[in-house]
């Protein structure tokens, strides 16, 4: 029964003798940073928004395209995790980061940071998402031309010939996957370099003043830290696109934001989405498939299934479904799927529910 009520408060997840169990969603007291002081959003001038950074990065421009900056104040945190940890301690009403590319699959450190294996995060809930297509650039500094060097030469050379000299590739791990196809073809045997986004790729290689440097990052991000543009869409589908979420704070509604939440994100498709996380027994024949079964039997389409290890135990997994329909509305059917997955899971929590922007 207390379950029931953890699931029905959005609860979360914690890790105890007895492996991932719900906590109350509402606890009198919980560790915050101390080296951050607590802000309410009635104090602020404008509501603040916390991106995946730095400046010019793809979070940033989704952030951008959603929450118009003479209405919202807009800042970069270094990490996903520094995200989350600006949300749920309030110094920010709500926080943008990426959730799954169209081409290369779901954001780990998102996935890893919604799990909150140590229920740091209790009052995280999803608000909305967005969506920008992604268009991967080389930036760097363009190789100098020599002087005797024929001006019908240099148009017979093929193109992006002129990419050997580049050494070092830097970029987030979704871009640089997104782009296999032009690394193998164009920069062959370079070192790839992961870091935390793209704009700090960006940022690294204009620092380093390194001409064999390189990332791959966007042309914002090329205008930003001034830097040649070396080749364009690296990427290999024309049609990649990143899907991002907005999260706030249960404790911490954002009422005094300057147009409604909901209508922020809201897209032509006036459907909506849930999303939900919970472990089960793994030593228990059927137990996926009686959480499975609890949308089924209230007509919810699943749109997604991913997983992260629990770290209870080897292979043992907190898996994550977003389905069609929203906790609030649809005659109720999403609650009763709640209710009915609490006694069949072995821990669970509801991480949102919010309207569909594609």
């Amino acid at each position: 029964m207390a379950r029931e009520k953890d699931i029905e408060a959005g609860g979360s997840l914690r890790i105890g003798p007895k492996g991932i169990q719900p906590f109350p969603a509402r606890p009198e007291t919980y560790p915050r940073p101390s080296e951050k002081a607590t802000v309410d959003d009635a104090q602020l001038v404008k509501p603040v928004v916390s991106f995946l950074g730095p400046i010019s990065s793809y979070s940033h421009q989704a952030t951008l395209q959603t929450f118009p900056e003479d209405k919202w104040e807009l800042r970069p945190a270094t990490t996903i995790t520094d995200v989350f940890e600006d949300v749920q301690f309030r110094q920010a009403s709500l926080g943008v980061m990426p959730l799954e590319n169209s081409s290369n699959g779901c954001v780990v450190e998102t996935f890893d940071n919604l799990a909150d294996r140590d229920g740091r995060y209790r009052d995280i809930v999803v608000q909305g998402e967005t969506y920008i297509d992604v268009n991967h650039c080389l930036l760097g500094k363009k190789k100098k031309k020599k002087a005797d060097r024929a001006p019908e030469e240099a148009a017979m050379e093929p193109e992006n010939a002129d990419l050997e000299y580049i050494k070092q590739v830097f970029s987030h791990p979704q871009a640089l996957g997104q782009c296999r196809r032009f690394i193998s073809l164009n920069l062959r045997g370079v070192e790839k370099h992961p870091v935390s986004s793209t704009s700090r790729a960006a940022e690294m290689v204009a620092q380093s003043g390194d001409d064999t440097k390189a990332a791959i990052s966007s042309k914002f991000a090329a205008s930003t830290y001034g830097l040649d543009v070396l080749a364009e869409a690296m990427q290999d589908r024309s049609d990649n696109a990143t899907r991002f979420l907005v999260i706030g704070n249960l404790l911490n509604p954002a009422q005094d934001a300057p147009a409604p939440i909901k209508s922020l994100f809201a897209g032509p498709d006036t459907r909506s989405k849930s999303l939900i996380s919970f472990t089960v027994p793994h030593g228990s024949p059927g137990a996926l498939a009686d959480v499975l079964n609890c949308f089924n039997q209230q007509g919810l389409n699943l749109t997604s299934i991913n997983t992260r290890p629990s770290l209870l135990a080897p292979f043992q997994y907190v898996f994550f479904v977003e389905f069609e329909g929203h906790r609030y509305e649809d005659d109720g059917r999403v609650e009763r799927a709640l209710d009915n997955i609490s006694r069949v899971a072995k821990g669970s929590r509801w991480l949102g529910s919010w309207e569909r922007h594609r």
